[in-house]
């Protein structure tokens, strides 16, 4: 008997308002995976300046980088799969969580389309003014990392079977040989 690959991790990351909690939660919910939202292992001093309309400096984001690499290396260690969302906006950022397993699931899409999003969100700390920063700070995934990019205007179920499909998985969350 082939011995058990692990189940992978998935990065569901993008800019704000990209609906990676969305998109995350079904996800999870389909897989029956553990999720973390990501947003929840900021340090308050972070939403306090985002809340104020102020980016993240890169001396902002490690810390918390290295919180969500910590949880990915949890679900590694026990041999779990799991679904995290990170803006994971750089490069740099996704070599922290870059690691065997790890998967990076790119939501995208046009510029109105993200900031009505924001527009139209209740009780978020990320103002809509932080958008522009955002997308200027972006790096899309290179043709060398292993990620898919998924187009937000496609309604939230067709993203979920995008994202199954390029993993070679069921519903049930069973895999093909590709894990």
């Amino acid at each position: 008997m082939p011995p058990r690959v692990p189940r992978p991790v998935l990065v569901v990351m993008g800019v704000a308002g990209s609906g990676k909690s969305t998109l995350a939660a079904l996800l999870a919910e389909r897989l029956g995976w553990p999720l973390q939202e990501g947003d929840a292992l900021h340090p308050q001093a972070n939403v306090d300046k985002m809340a104020a309309g102020q980016p993240l400096s890169d001396a902002d984001r490690w810390p918390w980088l290295r919180q969500i690499s910590t949880w990915i290396d949890a679900r590694a260690a026990a041999g779990e799969p799991g679904v995290v969302t990170c803006s994971a906006l750089r490069r740099a950022y996704r070599e922290v969580l870059r690691r065997e397993g790890v998967r990076f699931v790119h939501l995208t899409g046009e510029r109105d389309l993200l900031a009505q999003r924001m527009q139209d969100r209740s009780g978020h700390f990320m103002p809509p003014s932080l958008l522009d920063s955002q997308l200027a700070t972006l790096e899309a995934p290179g043709a060398d990392e292993v990620a898919i990019t998924i187009d937000i205007a496609l309604a939230p179920e067709a993203q979920v079977a995008g994202v199954l499909t390029w993993l070679g998985m069921d519903d049930s969350g069973g895999a093909d040989s590709a894990f």
